[in-house]
């Protein structure tokens, strides 16, 4: 066929048509707007329709009219078109548009195609849309074609290619509609099964609810069971714990009341025994009283017999007193008691003692007396020896410029000293008893513990010791090896402690001085202390020095006729004992160490003590001690180490104290005193000279003494 041929060219020339370029929204329907209204209005010739024949009859038809540009001209007009050339024209229609076959409407171009397809992918299922159904085409009047073969038959192919493009449209069109009708089914089906799924499953969660809610019940059930059971062995086993418990309050009230009728018995027989201690007491006290109104007033002795009977019977007293209210007296009031009753009657022997000596006294006195008269003549005659010897000795010693024995003042008071502490010494020999030998441990423990426990620690550790020893001299109870003990528990107490206190005083300055030279000071402050406040301590502690050491008073004790030597060794200081003499070392030592506690109390004064009053044993005391000593002849060994020992000590003292006279003295030491020492010593003996010589020299050139090592500084009493 040969329009065929021609198809391609066809398309291709409609496609660069200008009604094949025209664009297709898929708006335009939702607008309203009618695409193909321009192509279904009837065709029309217009009043110049004339001319335009005429001039398309005298070209040559060499081709084809082409399309009109606008939507509503006519693809081409048919024959009877020429012979309707009197009807109106369309006034769309413009002069310069070509006519075109209208045998049938225009084609629709492949865009305008796929926007109908487009249209009818677009629209639900099932809906069917009347736009897409073009509108039934008019039979048009017949009409003349000016158009060529070739023209009509391309018409044609493009009339049939649109209605199968129709057909095939309709046709996709019915199958998606199937297409959509089977997925609607297919969707409300599955949707179905899912809902009896649904239902299936919260029927299952139902159930298992329920048979959880029921197990869960039993299982609350079972347990519930089991807390009654056991709340029951509980109330069962507490049952046999109350009953238990009863069991044992009975007993035990029963054993109670036992207890009280044994307490009730013995507080009655405690009671009783109270009563006849008590009697006895009082008993025993009227014997220390006077025995009628003709007796003289009693002794100082025995009137403080009196005032401790008098105290052990208010101590008694105050225990009955606390029974009469009502109360049974306990053990430790018996033990108050029996302890006053056991005092009360060492108080009796006490005084009996005290009258058979007083008797035994008397008449040794008379005897003595007796003795003294046949004596007295001889005295007389021994006297006016004495006085000759005397008188000879002082013009021999004026020859030879010293003495050989201390001043009689100072004889005198060194005599005073021992006697003093030889009658405190006598005075309490009634603790040497059996009933008060326990007492005497304890005191002699609580006076010797604390001077024990002196060292260069700090102040405030030497000043709890001297309140330690403070209390204990005043009467005061002070703990003693884990014992409460107190000196007013016998009457005696306060001299033997006094007595023990200056023996360990000075027995620390031979052994603990005489080892460390720096305790001295440690010592000496708490010595002085004590002295202080206590000045028959201060006595005793000089009586204990001057015996041991009679250098310190200075004394040379002669030798007197009868005595041995172990005994004149003894009176000279040294140690004596089964073995024989300690060595001179040794006794050179322990005199050091109580010459340098003597040095350092005299210038020592308790920092928190009265600083108002008079020291009771100064510098004074030094300066006649060095200047007796230098009026004596020297003793070989001896005064060398004392008068080094003495002055190291005391020397930077008695410097700033008598300054220039102190300076005189030295010089007189070193030119006239040191030349005997060296004289009356031997070769094996010259250590402690050789040292004394060097302090002097030293001394001399440098116009000053250093102060002492181990003095106690502003900053010691601050730690």
């Amino acid at each position: 066929m040969p329009a065929e041929s021609l198809r391609w060219q066809t398309i291709e020339a409609l496609k660069n048509s200008p009604k094949g370029k025209i664009k297709y929204s898929t708006h335009w329907v939702a607008e309203g707007e009618d695409l193909l209204a321009g192509c279904n209005d009837q065709p029309t010739l217009s009043p110049q329709s004339a001319v335009i024949l005429k001039n398309l009859f005298t070209r040559p038809l060499q081709k084809s009219c082409s399309l009109g540009s606008t939507r509503d001209s006519s693809p081409g007009l048919p024959e009877n078109a020429l012979a309707s050339s009197s009807a109106p024209a369309s006034p769309r229609l413009p002069v310069t548009a070509t006519l075109s076959p209208l045998a049938s409407p225009q084609p629709p171009s492949s865009t305008e195609m796929e926007g109908e397809q487009k249209a009818e992918d677009e629209e639900p299922a099932g809906v069917s849309s009347p736009e897409l159904s073009p509108p039934p085409s008019p039979t048009p009047p017949p009409t003349m074609s000016l158009l060529s073969p070739q023209a009509t038959q391309m018409a044609g192919c493009i009339r049939i290619c649109e209605e199968n493009h129709r057909a095939k449209a309709k046709a996709e069109l019915s199958a998606r509609q199937e297409l959509q009708e089977r997925l609607v089914a297919a969707v409300a089906t599955r949707e179905s099964e899912q809902l009896k799924r649904f239902e299936e499953f919260m029927e299952l969660k139902q159930r298992q609810e329920f048979q959880s809610m029921r197990d869960m019940m039993e299982k609350e059930t079972q347990e519930s069971l089991g807390r009654q059971e056991k709340l029951k062995e509980e109330h069962r086993h507490r049952m046999k714990i109350l009953n238990l418990r009863l069991r044992e309050a009975e007993q035990q009230r029963l054993r109670e009341a036992e207890l009280e009728r044994q307490r009730q018995v013995e507080g009655r027989d405690r009671l009783r025994a109270l009563n006849a201690v008590q009697e006895e007491v009082l008993q025993l006290n009227q014997l220390l009283e006077p025995s009628g109104p003709s007796q003289a007033t009693p002794t100082p002795d025995l009137a403080s017999y009196s005032t401790r009977g008098n105290q052990l019977c208010s101590q008694v007293s105050e225990v009955v007193r606390t029974t009469a209210e009502g109360q049974f007296p306990s053990v430790e009031d018996m033990a108050v008691a029996e302890r006053a009753l056991q005092d009360m009657r060492a108080l009796i022997q006490a005084v009996q003692l005290e009258a058979t000596q007083a008797e035994e006294r008397r008449k040794k006195e008379e005897e003595e007396e007796k003795e003294r008269r046949k004596q007295a003549e001889l005295q007389t005659q021994l006297e006016e020896q004495k006085k000759n010897a005397a008188r000879s000795a002082k013009e021999k010693a004026k020859k030879q410029g010293l003495q050989t024995k201390a001043e009689e003042s100072t004889l005198k008071w060194y005599q005073e000293l021992q006697d003093s502490a030889n009658q405190c010494a006598q005075s309490f020999d009634d603790l040497s008893k059996d009933q008060n030998k326990k007492l005497r441990m304890e005191l002699q423990k609580a006076a010797s513990i604390p001077v024990s426990q002196i060292s260069r620690t700090s102040g405030s550790t030497l000043r709890e010791i001297f309140d330690k020893i403070d209390k204990l001299l005043s009467g005061r109870s002070v703990q003693s090896g884990g014992k409460t003990v107190s000196a007013s528990q016998h009457p005696l107490g306060l001299d033997f402690v006094s007595y023990k206190l200056a023996e360990k005083f000075v027995k620390q300055g031979e052994e603990e001085v005489a080892s460390h030279h720096d305790a001295a000071f440690p010592i000496a402050v708490v010595a002085s202390g004590v002295w202080e406040l206590h000045p028959k301590v201060g006595d005793l502690i000089l009586a204990h020095l001057h015996k041991k050491c009679p250098y310190s008073v200075p004394h040379y004790p002669p030798m007197k006729d009868g005595t041995s030597v172990e005994d004149y060794q003894r009176i000279l200081g040294y140690r004596v004992d089964e073995s024989g003499v300690e060595a001179q070392d040794s006794f050179l030592k322990r005199m050091s160490g109580m010459i340098r506690l003597y040095a350092a109390i005299i210038q020592l004064r308790w920092p928190y003590g009265n600083k108002q009053g008079p020291v009771p044993h100064g510098l004074n005391n030094g300066w006649r001690w060095l200047a007796q000593m230098l009026n004596m002849e020297p003793l070989a060994d001896v005064t060398a180490t004392l008068l080094f020992d003495f002055l190291e000590v005391c020397g930077h003292a008695l410097m700033k104290q008598y300054q220039g006279q102190f300076w005189k003295l030295i010089l007189l030491i070193k030119e006239e005193y040191f030349p005997r020492i060296e004289a009356v010593t031997s070769t094996g003996q010259m250590g402690s000279v050789m040292r004394l010589k060097q302090f002097l020299e030293n001394s001399l050139r440098r116009k000053e003494i250093p102060p002492p090592k181990g003095e106690l500084g502003s900053s010691f009493w601050r730690t």
